[in-house]
């Protein structure tokens, strides 16, 4: 049988990719062609007349919530540490839940003050997904490329197997897995129903040699599929996945110094070059694309 069709609606972007208030990154996005949004904690924290507000704009606009970002350090700690990272916690639930996002991002902790115990990594896990049950959303553990103990998504699966909660699955970053050079075939092990999310991002350079550059990287430099060098690498990645199963969202997180300097519709043109690249030659299907004649042939890398 045929695998599912991948449509444009299956692509969003991240607010943290964008310049400007968050009124202008929700209008570019939408009229882009995107559904969906993944949100970042600062748009919603920063906007002038509260998270309330911020909501309204969100539900307003039409965009699907893809997700919520991101709780960091998280996981490992203990005493007052893990007590303050439990509250933090709570308010981030809350603020997800007041946006309508389903889905909180959680990242791999960095901090030196985590335990290296995997079971103790899967233990805080399991309990933050338990917080979020009664919100009805679930959880993405993902891999940072300069985490303490966790800095592949193999690894993150594995602490996820551990905590076995229903409401917790993992985050695949291509970012990440470029950085860490992490082997594409370990994506084969992966389970499609507990892959929560896809985040898509690439660079401009073969690799990122230490934990700094990765940093430096990721904040300042990364750019949308099709745009880096990793292209037949961020190819294999989503066809990968595809062929296990995985048909949930896609999001573009690029943090981009130029892009910051552009006007929201001008990078919300390149994510859709991006989208259509990997719609409509990479996973080889068409894809509805409002006003505009839809694409025949090959397209070429954006």
């Amino acid at each position: 049988m045929d695998a599912a069709p991948i449509n444009f609606d299956d692509f969003g972007m991240d607010t943290v990719s964008l310049a400007g208030p968050l009124a202008a990154k929700l209008a570019a996005i939408r009229d882009a062609g995107f559904a969906q949004v993944m949100v970042s904690a600062s748009d919603i924290a920063g906007h002038p007349g509260g998270v309330d507000a911020a909501a309204r704009l969100i539900r307003a606009s039409g965009l699907r919530v893809t997700g919520f970002q991101v709780l960091r350090d998280f996981e490992g700690l203990s005493g007052r540490l893990h007590t303050y990272k439990i509250d933090i916690a709570k308010a981030m639930l809350d603020m997800c839940n007041a946006i309508g996002s389903r889905v909180l991002v959680v990242a791999s902790s960095t901090s030196t003050h985590t335990t290296t115990d995997p079971d103790a990594l899967a233990r805080d896990l399991r309990k933050l997904a338990m917080l979020a049950v009664p919100f009805g959303i679930r959880i993405v553990y993902e891999a940072l490329s300069w985490g303490r103990t966790v800095r592949e998504f193999p690894d993150a699966w594995d602490i996820v197997c551990g905590a076995n909660a229903p409401n917790l699955g993992i985050g695949i970053d291509s970012f990440h897995a470029f950085a860490a050079e992490s082997s594409l075939d370990d994506l084969d092990l992966l389970a499609a129903d507990k892959v929560f999310l896809v985040r898509l991002a690439d660079f401009m350079w073969p690799e990122a040699r230490s934990v700094e550059e990765r940093i430096d990287t990721a904040r300042h430099y990364s750019v949308f599929p099709g745009e880096g060098v990793h292209s037949d690498a961020l190819a294999e990645l989503v066809t990968r996945l595809d062929a296990i199963g995985y048909r949930g969202d896609y999001s573009f997180e690029v943090v981009n110094d130029d892009y910051a300097q552009l006007p929201p519709p001008v990078v919300c043109e390149r994510a859709r070059r991006s989208a259509i690249w990997l719609s409509q030659e990479v996973l080889q299907r068409s894809m509805p694309l409002p006003n505009q004649i839809r694409l025949r042939g090959k397209a070429a890398a954006p």
